[in-house]
Order: structure tokens, then C-alpha cells, then sequence
């Protein structure tokens, strides 16, 4: 039974929770739903030939007709990147402060629905009213411009509703609420506070932004010939520092991917990055005296066809070479271990010399280490601490942590629990569907439907095609063909395509009439054949001819 919101303040993540990424979260009260975030996920390889997965929204779709909004509280892509797959079959407004307006404007551009979803641009602090839900953003640190928390108000109690966020003292881009600030919304009474778990296992503050800077300098400083750093493409505030890092080291900027052009645009065009220094293109970059350039570019996460990536296999305009430098100014998302091995593997065989964040201080992470995490309680003061944007581990950690700090009640929820926070909560009331789906090319399929199905049958097993021509009396005409993918028989592939081949015209001339219990008899005869060949059962599609 689908869940309706009655007199009472509901929590529902439809994704995020029990995740790190696809952040989805429902707010419901008086029969109404408020959306906050609709973020993706990128695939792994189980997903063969899938990038981008997202949130299953069957339960909102199905009372789109009480969704008042949806609300945006930063614009990284697992906050708000299946906005132009999903948000225009809901039919909602979105709200969102300019800069992170200015990135879904440009996705619902490329795909073509500028025009059919409607974007309200809200201003910094901004406040305004959707049915029972009073909003107010609250701008926080993030590493990205326009990390904004989001006062909730309801009739039965107000929600503080962090989103992304770490405490920066010497922020690089935009200016966060200040102690006061926060301190005020906890002396108003919040009932509840839904929070970002990422790094509630550090035991330190996650730093700030200027300390990078430093870091990064020296790093600079000693590299003898190009040096290129890469970064999320979303992290302005490090483009920033980077920018002055050039600057400081007497290098000319050149950016490789086609996001951080995007990100600088944007930026630029929302009051960001204004003194950000001019960029030479690639041609002009590789005529420079190689101790004169710093190149800022995607890839960092071992993304295959990111800039980083043709780079260090010598497939874009931009070459490395012995003696230049490559800095991973970012953390190795857990995951991307291979991929980035192989990028890291290739640079290495040119000699090129590299530094990740465990030679040197050229990272800080975007979200709240326990110190953090507990200055946040002592602003806010929540009767309750609900986590989300964490693993199960995370979640679990950090109700223990807030409790252990004071909260009077926390609740570990997962995707798919209703939680009632309000009266007499938090409980959980119910349990509603949840799921992934997958971006195949154009196409949205769930992510556990036939089609990835049968693909990992194939990636796993192998593919077997025969064809065979029947004559009305089901009899064979001519020789039946085979051809093989991913059988492993190699130098012997034509003595098994010849065996196969001899095993479907043997079971063709076992007679039997019906043509679905033919097509079992040659598919199983020939799969027989194959797993005596190889030990394994590959898939076998067959196809009768009438003659």
C-alpha cells in the first residue's frame, strides 16, 4: 500500500541512504510531498556497458499529483545529475540558488527540456513557502559554490536538513553561514536533524580550503617540468585555488575537459571565479616551455574517457613526458582503485612523477569529520539525529556518535523506510518500493531487468548464435550455422564451430514436431557440446529457418 502522509511529518529516501551517492529524500505532511535532491550514480563493473544509474521514483510517480516541489541543495552530480532523465515526467518545479540552477539549466538544455521544466532561482538565504513547507536555504561550506542546508519548517516541527557540507573557516568560494547564524536555528527549536554521514569515521576536521593551497604550492614549486592536476571538475573552490597556485608559481593555466569548462562558465557567469586567470588552449600549452604551465584537467577517479585518461595513453593534444608531474588533487573514491591503477601504471612506464594526497597536502574533503559533526550539535541542538548519505557503517556510526554527544534520539534508516518523525516519533511506519535504474545509451531500464541480465550472462558465459534451416516436415536443409562470442576455444575455434554445428543437425534429426521443443533440443545439444568443450554453459540463442 502506497504511503500517504496524514497530521504527521514523514521522512522517505528513495536513495542515499545505505549509499554514498543517488541522493533522493521526500519529506511528506497534510497529504503533501517535498522533494529534496534528485542525484545519480555511476555504474560499476557490474553494469557492463552502463555509466550512469539512477533512483527507481515509482513511489512518487505514482502520486506525482502531492509532490509540490523539488528542492536542490548543491549542484554535484549525485545531488542533482537525473534532473534531465526524471524530473520532467514528475511535472514539479525545481528550486535552486543561481549557480546550481545554472548547471541543471544547462543539462535540460543538452537533452532538450529547457522548456518543459520549470526552474525558480532562489536567492542566497533565501525563504519561501510550498504548501504545509516553509524552505529557508542555509548556506553552508561545501567544495563546491552554494552548499546549502535547508530549514524545513512544518506544523509539527522544524528540519535542518544539511545537505553536503564541512566547517571552512578561510573559505575560497562563497561565504557560509556563520556560528551565529547556525546557533540561531537551533534557539528557534529543530526537531530534527537529517544530516551527511560521509566522514563520520575521521577523527579529524576535514580542513580548509586555504591550508590546500599551501600544500599545493610547494608541490608546484619543486616539479621541474609541466605539471598537471586533476580534480573533480565540480570543485570550483580547488579550481580556484589552482588558479592562484598558477599565479603564484608564474604558470600559464590550460584546462582539459569539457566539465570544467562547463563549471568555470557557469561560475563565472554566477559571480564566481571571476579573477580566475585566463586559460591557453592544448596547441598553445604544448608550445609553452614545460616548467611554464600548470594544466588543470578531469579525470582523477580513472575515468576512461576523461582528459586524464587520453592523456596518459596518448590519445588527446596534451602530452606528458619524463620529469613533468601529475597530482591527484582528490580522494580515490572506494571502487576506482583499478581504473586509477591503470591511468597511474601508464604514467609511470613515462617516467612521470606523481603525487596523491598521501605525499602531500593537496586535498581536503567536502564533508564533516567528527569535530565538525559535533559543533553541528552544539549549534543546532536536534531532538532527534536522523543520518543519511553514508553505507549502512555510516549510518549506524553516526547515530551511535550523536547520541553518544547528547542527541536525545536517533534513527538509522535505509532507502525504502517511511519514518514517521512527527508526533511521536521517530518510528518507522512503513516500507515502500526502492530501486535503481540504468542509462543504456538513450534508453532507461530498471537495473535488474532482462536486459542487464542477459548481458552479464554474456559477459560472464559467452554467446552461442545457431541458425538452422527447417522444411515443413521439420526436416534439415543444409549444414546448421554457428558463430561464436566469447567461447573460450581460441586456435581451436573452427573444430568446435564444426562440432557444434554436427551437435544441432544431430538433435534436428531427433524429429521432434513442435518448434519450441526443437529450438530446446538443438540450444541444449549445442550448450552440451560447449561445456564439455570448456567447462562452461554459455548462452545459446537459436533461430529455425522455413524453407
Amino acid at each position: 500500500m502506497t504511503t500517504t502522509p496524514g497530521n504527521e511529518l514523514l521522512f522517505l529516501a528513495l536513495g542515499g541512504s545505505g549509499e554514498i551517492g543517488m541522493n533522493v529524500n521526500l519529506y511528506g505532511c497534510q497529504g503533501k510531498w517535498l522533494m529534496v535532491d534528485l542525484g545519480l550514480t555511476f555504474a560499476d563493473p557490474a553494469y557492463p556497458g552502463i555509466d550512469l544509474i539512477l533512483p527507481d521514483l515509482e513511489f512518487i510517480e505514482k502520486q506525482a499529483e502531492n509532490l509540490l516541489g523539488i528542492v536542490l541543495t548543491h549542484g554535484h552530480e549525485d545531488h542533482i545529475g537525473a534532473i534531465p532523465y526524471l524530473a520532467a515526467d514528475l511535472g514539479v518545479p525545481l528550486y535552486a540558488t543561481k549557480f546550481t540552477a545554472g548547471l541543471i539549466r544547462g543539462k535540460l538544455d543538452e537533452e532538450g527540456l529547457g522548456n518543459k521544466v520549470k526552474l525558480k532561482i532562489i536567492e542566497r538565504e533565501g525563504r519561501f513557502q510550498l504548501g504545509p513547507f516553509g524552505v529557508r536555504f542555509v548556506p553552508l561550506a561545501h567544495s563546491i559554490p552554494e552548499g546549502n542546508g535547508l530549514l524545513i519548517d512544518t506544523p509539527y516541527g522544524k528540519v535542518f536538513h544539511t545537505g553536503d557540507w564541512k566547517l571552512d573557516p578561510t573559505p575560497l568560494v562563497g561565504t557560509p553561514s556563520t556560528p551565529a547564524q547556525l546557533a540561531a536555528i537551533g534557539d528557534e527549536g529543530v526537531l530534527a536533524l537529517v544530516c551527511d554521514s560521509t566522514n563520520v569515521f575521521n577523527e579529524e576536521a576535514s580542513g580548509s580550503e586555504a591550508d590546500v593551497r599551501a600544500g599545493l604550492n610547494e608541490v608546484v614549486a619543486a616539479a621541474k617540468g609541466r605539471v598537471l592536476v586533476t580534480t573533480f571538475a565540480s570543485n570550483a573552490a580547488r579550481v580556484q585555488t589552482l588558479g592562484e597556485v598558477a599565479r603564484d608559481s608564474g604558470r600559464t593555466v590550460c584546462v582539459a575537459g569539457r566539465s570544467l569548462d562547463k563549471i568555470i562558465k557557469v561560475a563565472r557567469a554566477s559571480g564566481y571565479l571571476t579573477d580566475f586567470p585566463d586559460f591557453v588552449d592544448f596547441d598553445a600549452a604544448m608550445r609553452l616551455p614545460p616548467s611554464e604551465v600548470l594544466i588543470i584537467a578531469t579525470g582523477g577517479q580513472g575515468e576512461a574517457r576523461a582528459a586524464l585518461s587520453r592523456i596518459a595513453f596518448d590519445s588527446h593534444q596534451i602530452k606528458l613526458s619524463s620529469g613533468d608531474t601529475v597530482v591527484f588533487s582528490s580522494k580515490q573514491i572506494p571502487g576506482n582503485e583499478i581504473a586509477i591503477g591503470r591511468i597511474q601504471n601508464a604514467l609511470a612506464a613515462k617516467n612521470v612523477v606523481m603525487i596523491t594526497d598521501r605525499q602531500a597536502h593537496v586535498h581536503v574533503s567536502g564533508h564533516p569529520g567528527r569535530p565538525e559533526l559535533k559543533q553541528m550539535y552544539e549549534w543546532i541542538r536536534p531532538q532527534v539525529l536522523l543520518p543519511v548519505h553514508g553505507e549502512t557503517r555510516h549510518l549506524a556510526e553516526h547515530a551511535r556518535y550523536g547520541v553518544s554527544l547528547g542527541i536525545p534520539k536517533a534513527f538509522v534508516q535505509e532507502n525504502g523506510t517511511v519514518v514517521r518523525l512527527a508526533p511521536k516519533g521517530p518510528k518507522a511506519i512503513g516500507r515502500e518500493r526502492v530501486g535503481r535504474l540504468i542509462l543504456d545509451g538513450d534508453v532507461i531500464l530498471p537495473a535488474d531487468g532482462s536486459t542487464m541480465g542477459e548481458r552479464r550472462r554474456i559477459a560472464a558465459h559467452g554467446l552461442i548464435a545457431v541458425s538452422v534451416a527447417i522444411d515443413a516436415k521439420r526436416k534439415l536443409r543444409g549444414q546448421p550455422g554457428i558463430t561464436i562470442q566469447g567461447i573460450p576455444v581460441e586456435e581451436d575455434r573452427e573444430d568446435f564451430i564444426a562440432e557444434a554445428r554436427d551437435a544441432a543437425a544431430e538433435a534436428v534429426g531427433d524429429g521432434a514436431r513442435d518448434e519450441a521443443k526443437l529450438k530446446e533440443q538443438i540450444r541444449l545439444a549445442v550448450r552440451r557440446r560447449a561445456t564439455s568443450w570448456t567447462g562452461k554453459k554459455p548462452i545459446v540463442d537459436v533461430s529455425l529457418i522455413q524453407v
